[in-house]
């Protein structure tokens, strides 16, 4: 018998049902899910909008490739400039989160003629080619995805990216990096940071890649993490949340990038029925004011924790947040899941990731908080 090739550490769980920021197993059993399979669902698991525009799509036409007009593809690119605040930018659309890394390296690559690619310490940027030769993650790159052309800076060091311009500034195509890291640990790029990546970029013609895969996407309560900052990348990079599990991303594109016949491809990209996922998103998200909302919960979600006396350094913004947890308290998140039925990520080695669904309640945080001090308590 065929098996499944053995590369995901699994939960002992199946999950046959969602809704909301709810999700039940095969024996009934109910979790509050406060990961949202990696910040994908962004919406709502099985949000009726959602549903409804995809259930339409399919009764028209699920697929045909880039060889023909897809009018719903610009009916996300408006509406996606709108939130977003960019409307002037050009949408290129793919499948993931690393596809759109790999497109915006590359099209850095192509609008500089360099190949010299700046990423960071503690980076995340897909498990692909260059979007992993990018990643500071040594067990997922094979020695086929080493290469000279990047190199990797200190996160939030503003002097070593200067002094790295200063000799090799002429020779970057592209910086690349996360407004609030992920698997990394849950550490936010700082203002002056970002404006300094802004600012030797165009000093030096290199390309600016916000990749706001996991941060981005009204996570924060910007449309775009980097955007916090007050200046704006050449490229953005989206996936994740963008369908809200539904595989769908793209790059967003400043205006002075020219595009050109076949420097960018996808088969699947911007098919029919991704773009109404895509669209039905953009539509929740502007009808629900879902930004201002992830910024209202985030503030109430850090304020309960920060009223834990034994959770230290909780960090991030909107629902994108971590915190560490404390050496007396490791495993917290195995028994968050055993014991309180609650789905959250982590960091290594020892950081609880959150990243609910936008749309979550403050009945909801108040379930998760109430799960962390029982745990705590447990111990006393």
């Amino acid at each position: 018998m065929a098996t499944m090739f053995d590369v995901y550490p699994l939960a002992p769980v199946t999950i046959t049902r969602a809704q909301g920021s709810y999700v039940w197993d095969d024996k009934g059993q109910r979790y509050l899910d406060m990961y949202g399979g990696h910040a994908v669902i962004s919406i709502g698991h099985t949000h009726p909008h959602w549903v409804e525009r995809i259930q339409d799509q399919l009764k028209q036409i699920a697929f045909y490739s880039n060889s023909i007009r897809i009018p719903i593809q610009q009916e996300v690119a408006s509406i996606l400039g709108k939130l977003s605040g960019h409307s002037n930018y050009q949408l290129f659309m793919c499948n993931s989160g690393a596809e759109a890394n790999e497109n915006a390296l590359k099209l850095a690559s192509f609008h500089t003629n360099r190949k010299l690619v700046v990423s960071f310490t503690k980076a995340f940027h897909g498990r692909t080619s260059l979007a992993v030769a990018a990643t500071d993650q040594p067990a997922y790159v094979a020695p086929v995805n080493e290469t000279p052309f990047v190199h990797f800076l200190p996160f939030n060091d503003v002097e070593a990216l200067e002094n790295f311009f200063q000799k090799s500034g002429n020779e970057v195509a592209g910086v690349i990096l996360e407004g609030i890291q992920g698997v990394g640990g849950i550490h936010e790029a700082t203002d002056v940071f970002l404006q300094s990546i802004r600012r030797l970029c165009d000093e030096h013609g290199a390309v600016y890649i916000a990749d706001s895969v996991q941060c981005g996407y009204g996570r924060t309560g910007d449309f775009f993490a980097h955007d916090h900052a007050g200046v704006a990348a050449d490229i953005y990079t989206m996936a994740k949340g963008m369908g809200n599990g539904f595989p769908v991303a793209g790059i967003f594109i400043a205006p002075h990038i020219q595009p050109r016949y076949f420097m960018l491809g996808t088969t699947f990209g911007g098919n029919p029925l991704a773009c109404a996922a895509a669209l039905a998103v953009l539509e929740v998200m502007d009808r629900d004011q879902l930004m201002q909302h992830a910024t209202a919960m985030g503030l109430y979600l850090k304020e309960q924790l920060k009223a834990i006396p034994q959770i230290k350094s909780i960090r991030g913004r909107g629902l994108m947040i971590g915190f560490d947890v404390p050496n007396e308290f490791t495993g917290m998140k195995k028994r968050l899941f055993e014991q309180h039925k609650i789905f959250t990520g982590e960091a290594k080695p020892e950081v609880i990731r959150l990243l609910p669904a936008l749309n979550i309640s403050k009945e909801e945080i108040d379930m998760f908080v109430a799960a962390v001090k029982a745990d705590i308590a447990s111990f006393n």
